[in-house]
């Protein structure tokens, strides 16, 4: 095996290449503004690090979000066309998954990340153990952190969300991870492929409606 995982539904620009065994090369930049600036030459630079070319990728994993739909898309079009060129399946993972998986807790958490619009994407975690990643056991959710704070607080928390609605989040890791890691996304895969587990596809994961919006008074100006 040969993964190429990657992320853009956060912040970062993150890329991993994992072999099965362990991550061979990582790249992560957080710049919420240059996922498709950043996106390829990163891919570049993990497949150059790592000593492999784009042509000997087996596997494919990529963040499908929750995430802002401008970066999310950058992450989800580029897998699927290396998945289309390669011939390699594609694999969706959970961006909130991620995290969680990175976060290494042993106790019941939360991961929150920033939304925007005042909002946070977030879900419940079970901790894992030695032979089994944490498990998500709520389905993710895009709530204002007012309006879930009597679920979140003083319960562990990691996330940029978190840190930045830390008066929510009360129970906060300021050590835990902010933002996603391709890294932890191909150890996760890796783990699941390996039991067997099937994965989610890689289809963008919104979960609020976007701001375009046909105008109620539509007026038709074309001839008919």
């Amino acid at each position: 095996m040969l993964l190429l995982a990657l992320d853009t539904a956060t912040p970062a620009v993150t890329v991993a290449l994992h072999d099965g065994s362990g991550v061979l090369a990582e790249s992560r930049q957080v710049d919420a503004r240059r996922h498709g600036e950043l996106l390829l030459p990163a891919v570049d630079r993990v497949l150059a690090e790592a000593g492999h070319t784009l042509d000997a990728v087996s596997d494919i994993v990529v963040g499908v979000g929750p995430g802002p739909y401008t970066g999310l898309r950058v992450g989800l079009v580029t897998a699927a066309t290396f998945g289309s060129v390669l011939g390699v399946p594609v694999h969706g993972l959970c961006t909130l998954d991620g995290l969680a998986h990175a976060a290494g807790l042993t106790e019941p958490f939360v991961v929150a990340t920033d939304a925007r619009r005042k909002e946070v994407y977030w879900a419940r975690y079970e901790p894992g153990t030695a032979s089994a990643p944490a498990t998500r056991v709520t389905e993710p959710a895009v709530d204002r952190p007012a309006d879930i704070a009597a679920e979140v607080a003083g319960v562990p928390a990691v996330g940029a969300g978190a840190l930045l609605y830390d008066t929510v989040f009360t129970g906060v890791r300021r050590d835990g991870p902010e933002h996603q890691s391709a890294a932890a996304l191909a150890g996760l895969a890796v783990r699941k492929l390996a039991a067997g587990e099937e994965l989610l596809p890689p289809q963008p994961l919104y979960l609020r409606r976007p701001d375009a919006q046909v105008p109620a008074n539509y007026k038709v100006v074309t001839p008919r």
